[in-house]
């Protein structure tokens, strides 16, 4: 179905499953397809880097890319489901634990998240170390303006206890920088999450780039706030993603294997 949101983009909406098998299908195939672009993009690094996006049946549950796959290899019959325990209820491979600690600390205390994104991206690396938030540079970057929370404790989450804290500094942000790791992003869906994802990774490269260059003009605070409005929302987002899922499902068409 297509329409024109209030913003003047003409728009397609999200799919609605009347079976929760035709979803759990649809969302194996947008873990695999996620896992496609970012191993394109250059986020893949060996082990590391997770995925996750909640069960429609089981909410204490959720699908993820298992390890020893390249990103770039992903099937939808690679990817597995855990649950907040890490204990595996479909699939054959493990999960990394680290991450699956994190992402299912995210999953439990911030029940209006449903995905989760994390990778080793070089310039969301980088611009973790800083310990700041992406200032509103440019249009693209204004669309975090507000939305990004910054975590210095923990570095690493040893245990549940310590992924509980990570979640609670997380809040009701868009995304998570967590100082001398990388980024995290989350969204109402798998599409959104990972939009903002390499949204994000893209302005950190800016906010590098203008930071080793001399001192930018930024957007004054209310027009940024009125870019995060209008350029910002979940449907903004998964909208966006349509555009990289068309591209990797032409030219990708084992990941549905």
């Amino acid at each position: 179905m297509t329409n024109t949101a209030a913003n003047g983009f003409a728009t397609v909406e999200p799919p609605v499953f009347t079976s929760v098998d035709d979803e759990r299908t649809h969302l194996r195939q947008r873990v695999a397809g996620v896992c496609r672009i970012f191993g394109k993009a250059g986020f893949s690094e060996g082990l590391l880097g997770h995925l996750t996006v909640r069960d429609p049946g089981s909410p204490d549950a959720f699908w993820a890319n298992p390890l020893g796959i390249s990103f770039n290899r992903m099937r939808a019959s690679d990817v597995v489901l855990v649950n907040h325990q890490g204990e595996l209820l479909e699939g054959s491979r493990p999960v990394n634990p680290v991450g699956l600690r994190l992402h299912a600390a995210i999953h439990r205390n911030l029940p209006h998240v449903s995905a989760v994104c994390h990778a080793h991206s070089t310039y969301g690396s980088a611009w973790s170390t800083f310990g700041e938030p992406v200032p509103p540079l440019t249009q693209d970057t204004a669309v975090f303006f507000e939305d990004q929370a910054i975590i210095v404790e923990p570095r690493v989450a040893m245990d549940a206890s310590q992924a509980d804290e990570f979640a609670v500094a997380f809040g009701d942000n868009k995304v998570g920088i967590q100082v001398g790791h990388g980024i995290f992003s989350t969204g109402s869906s798998l599409d959104e999450a990972a939009w903002w994802f390499t949204s994000m990774d893209k302005a950190c490269q800016i906010a590098l780039m203008t930071r080793a260059a001399g001192i930018p003009h930024l957007w004054p605070e209310e027009a940024a706030r009125g870019i995060k409005s209008a350029l910002g929302s979940a449907h903004f987002g998964w909208l966006s993603f349509q555009t990289l899922w068309d591209e990797i499902a032409a030219s990708d068409p084992d990941l549905f294997d």
